[in-house]
């Protein structure tokens, strides 16, 4: 097949798809007869040909597919001008600790921010899909423990969790706030960094 019909294929396959595609997926286009490499070279050709488009062609942790670029979302809101969920400061606080400690159980979130976590925000959290529990501490009382899942990474555009921003909370806060705005269009407070006891509790 040509390289050209290979990229229409491939092209045509991730706008009509409902979900991302690996790699592994997308070979099943050309029964197996074109390489991972090849596949991935296509892919990237067609992100350059994207580039000055509406659309772009992004890869994160589930595989590729293609979105909107975050400056049309102003745009594309007015088609649909509902007001998007809101998420509290403490939602977020809590999500950017899971993010970046995980596996951690909820007594571990209650020291970081010195608050007892509400049982609310979890369920909103897990609801949504962006965290789950992935064993237990084997202490006492066998604690879950949580982490984020492959929505969350998915949901905020990234390949894998070393694509987080560095560890310095107010930034780091701030860059979670914009990429979920950006990516997902739901809004969320702001937090206060006072309520937290010392940055480094994160990092220990």
């Amino acid at each position: 097949m040509m390289t050209v019909d290979a990229q229409r294929v491939l092209e045509t396959a991730l706008i009509c798809a409902q979900q991302p595609l690996s790699v592994r997926e997308l070979r099943i286009l050309f029964d197996d007869a074109i390489g991972a490499d090849t596949i991935k070279q296509l892919l990237e050709d067609l992100q350059l040909e994207w580039a000055q488009r509406g659309l772009e062609l992004v890869q994160i942790a589930s595989g590729w597919r293609f979105q909107s670029r975050p400056a049309m979302r102003e745009f594309l809101d007015r088609l649909h001008p509902e007001k998007p969920p809101r998420y509290s400061r403490a939602a977020l606080e809590i999500l950017a600790i899971i993010a970046y400690r995980q596996p951690v159980t909820r007594g571990d979130i209650e020291e970081v921010r010195g608050v007892t976590v509400n049982s609310l925000i979890l369920k909103q959290l897990e609801d949504r899909g962006w965290i789950e529990a992935i064993g237990h501490r084997e202490t006492v009382g066998r604690p879950a423990l949580l982490a984020t899942t492959r929505q969350f990474l998915d949901d905020l555009g990234l390949q894998s969790l070393s694509q987080l921003p560095e560890l310095d909370l107010p930034h780091a806060f701030s860059a979670m706030d914009a990429s979920v705005q950006s990516h997902v269009g739901v809004s969320l407070e702001q937090p206060e960094f006072s309520e937290f006891r010392q940055a480094d509790a994160i990092s220990q």
